[in-house]
């Protein structure tokens, strides 16, 4: 009888032992970095216009972040560095405050959507989003391009995603201090994670305010992340003040940005690259 019984017992130990192995996978972090293995470019050029002055503070920032976590980060202003082979060791690219026209040459771009395509990596910081306004395949890739900020001001956002991997130990109700960016030609891959509360900004034109904020009611965009031609995207309108870069609580936004980012680009592989020209369609079909 116990001979009998021991099989069907054996069969339920063995389901059970599947059903919480299974369990413990969903429940495992996503993503996990060995940060000692990796490597983050940050850019920051700028084209003729208006410059930030948080430029070196950002700098320092993800130098700083790199020293604490245990990775590489290489800082230039200089386009060059967007070619195949040399963008082939970089497992995050970051746009900090980069704006207008950043690129030398057509091969310099197609460098980018060739890494992207790969399965690379890129975070866009505050007016990156301003960034190579007149390529439309960038500015899908970013997610929109900049229209109008309010004044700098206090106002609060809201986490609409907030079991987001890149929103750990971010404020789900955040007041800080920034500008607001409202963006035009909005790409519709993208996926929110914060959102300005309209509603709690002050001294604004109506009129302006309800041209911008278009038909997303009180709650417009801030941070997103997105999949695109292949690779992961994550961008944060955040950032305007050089002090930013010194507050934890923005550096952490920063760096769970950044975790989830790296956290993606683990198996590029370059033979899925198919761009010859800024103007090559995405294959929304791969």
């Amino acid at each position: 009888m116990n001979v009998k019984r021991f099989p069907a017992r054996g069969i339920l130990l063995i389901s059970c032992l599947f059903l919480l192995t299974a369990c413990a996978s969903q429940r495992a972090p996503q993503g996990t970095v060995n940060w000692k293995q990796k490597k983050v470019l940050v850019f920051t050029k700028n084209g003729k216009g208006f410059v930030h002055d948080n430029i070196p503070e950002a700098a320092a920032a993800f130098k700083k972040m790199g020293a604490d976590h245990g990775f590489a980060v290489d800082v230039t202003d200089d386009a060059s560095v967007f070619s195949e082979s040399r963008l082939a060791q970089y497992d995050a690219l970051v746009f900090t405050s980069t704006n207008n026209d950043v690129f030398d040459t057509d091969a310099q771009k197609v460098a980018l959507m060739r890494y992207i395509q790969s399965g690379g990596g890129f975070m866009g910081v505050h007016s990156a989003i301003g960034t190579e306004r007149k390529w439309d395949w960038f500015k899908r890739m970013i997610g929109g391009t900049f229209a109008w900020h309010a004044k700098y001001q206090q106002f609060r956002l809201v986490a609409v995603n907030p079991s987001h991997p890149s929103l750990k130990d971010v404020p789900k109700v955040w007041v800080r201090e920034d500008e607001c960016y409202f963006s035009k030609e909005l790409y519709g891959g993208i996926h929110p994670i914060l959102a300005h509360d309209v509603k709690s900004l002050r001294d604004v034109n109506d009129t302006v305010l309800t041209k911008n904020q278009g038909s997303f009611g009180n709650y417009y965009p801030a941070a997103w992340y997105q999949y695109f031609d292949g690779g992961f995207v994550w961008f944060t309108s955040l950032g305007h003040h050089k002090r930013d870069y010194t507050d934890p609580v923005f550096v952490n936004h920063l760096y769970q940005g950044l975790h989830w980012l790296v956290g993606q680009t683990a198996r590029r592989n370059p033979s899925k690259a198919y761009a010859t020209s800024p103007e090559t369609p995405v294959d929304y079909q791969r």
